[in-house]
């Protein structure tokens, strides 16, 4: 069995539980565990990496990362954000891209997705991870800075 892997959160802001996602596939845990970040609306955010890993698919709401052949992570960029097209999104790395945690993804602006009627919300998820394979790092409601531990994936 490989060694628990720790998911830093991706952008900064409040914790919320994966069931208070407003969508009822992050909602209910259907393409994985996770936990999710309520961000703050002051401007420009630039998402991280929250693993080392490669860049396997790559939209401008939406990123994922294998960091090995049991652990990939999804980070979504707001709900419903795959009908802007793009627009507000600044990519910052290329599918196939090797990273280390922290590096810069994308650059979006959480204020404006929430302007245009859509939750800025971020699932973080273990995809396809087990039912209790997460131990959460930081409580929910709590804040979280960019680049905290999030969780611990084993």
């Amino acid at each position: 069995m490989a060694r628990p892997l720790t998911v830093l959160a991706p952008v900064a802001g409040v914790v919320r539980a994966m069931a208070d996602v407003p969508d009822p596939v992050f909602g209910a845990e259907l393409v994985g565990p996770g936990m999710a970040i309520d961000p703050g609306r002051d401007g420009i955010v630039e998402a991280i990496a929250p693993v080392d890993g490669t860049i396997v698919k790559l939209h401008p709401h939406a990123f994922v990362i294998t960091s090995d052949a049991e652990h990939s992570v999804l980070v979504h960029l707001g709900l419903d954000t795959v009908q802007l097209g793009g627009a507000g999104f600044t990519l910052h790395a290329r599918e196939g891209d090797v990273v280390k945690a922290g590096d810069v993804i994308v650059g979006w602006d959480p204020g404006a997705v929430e302007a245009g009627g859509r939750s800025p919300i971020c699932p973080v998820v273990a995809l396809d991870g087990k039912p209790g394979c997460l131990t959460p790092l930081i409580e929910v409601g709590a804040a979280v800075r960019s680049g905290e531990p999030l969780f611990e994936w084993s």
